[in-house]
């Protein structure tokens, strides 16, 4: 018996409303999932930041942050000097300038290639993403790490992470972007699961370094992944109200 004589038979069996679940969850399952990391993002960054107020949170925040330090040296960050050097690398790519210079280029390279509506998402993403971070910053007004702990300058408010939220929205749209020109599965999930690392990564140096509290972090994680998956079910369904019209304007002119 072959799949999808499989397929036939459940669906005898099953009820109707059972059939369309089961169709909407195989045929628009990116699009589930998108909603479904933009109600978690959305419920997590809402927990996070009622969790502000309390001194168990914030004991958390600066236990992770004492245990990455040598003991009894607050300034001294564990590991060897070249871990220090790399995280203060890598925590670059979720800047502000490396990610106006990456987004210039890929804008550059979409609009080269016709493709508009992707060039436009990323300029959306990115500037809203900037408002997001600066807004909730001017809100919440949280103070950054003690000045010991730090390794890296800072300038603006602490919760949410501005590296963290602005790397996540800039790595997670422009891997969806590429994925969809894929064909593999494998080479999707590769190109997404790369996207994912970067922003973990740029997210993990900012504890490291001390320029955020944990807690900061995993918002900025929270509020990009949520506003990234907006934009890209914003840019699905326009895409998908196109080839239905297309298909009505067809079969009209057919009929006629």
């Amino acid at each position: 018996m072959t799949l999808s004589d499989m397929r036939r038979r459940l669906a005898d069996h099953l009820p109707p409303l059972a059939v369309r679940v089961l169709h909407l969850a195989r045929t628009e399952a990116a699009a589930l999932g998108a909603f479904l990391i933009i109600a978690l993002g959305s419920l997590m960054f809402l927990e996070l930041a009622e969790d502000l107020s309390e001194e168990g949170d914030h004991a958390l925040d600066l236990w992770v942050l004492s245990a990455l330090r040598a003991p009894g040296n607050p300034d001294d960050p564990i590991g060897p000097w070249w871990v220090q050097e790399g995280a203060v690398d890598l925590t670059s790519l979720g800047g502000i300038s490396v990610l106006s210079l990456f987004t210039l280029l890929a804008v550059s390279y979409l609009l080269l290639q016709r493709h508009r509506g992707a060039a436009l998402r990323l300029v959306v993403g990115l500037i809203g993403a900037v408002g997001l971070s600066e807004g909730l910053k001017a809100v919440f007004e949280r103070e950054r790490p003690p000045a010991t702990y730090q390794v890296v300058e800072t300038l603006n408010a602490s919760f949410p992470s501005g590296h963290a939220l602005l790397s996540t929205v800039f790595y997670l749209s422009l891997g969806t972007l590429v994925a969809q020109g894929l064909k593999r599965r494998r080479e999707k999930a590769w190109v997404l699961g790369s996207a994912v690392t970067l922003a973990l990564i740029v997210g993990i140096t900012r504890v490291y370094l001390g320029a955020h509290w944990l807690s900061d972090v995993l918002a900025g994680w929270c509020v990009g992944g949520a506003w990234a998956m907006s934009l890209w079910l914003a840019a699905w369904a326009l895409e998908r109200h196109g080839r239905r019209r297309a298909a009505r304007l067809a079969d009209s002119e057919a009929d006629a």
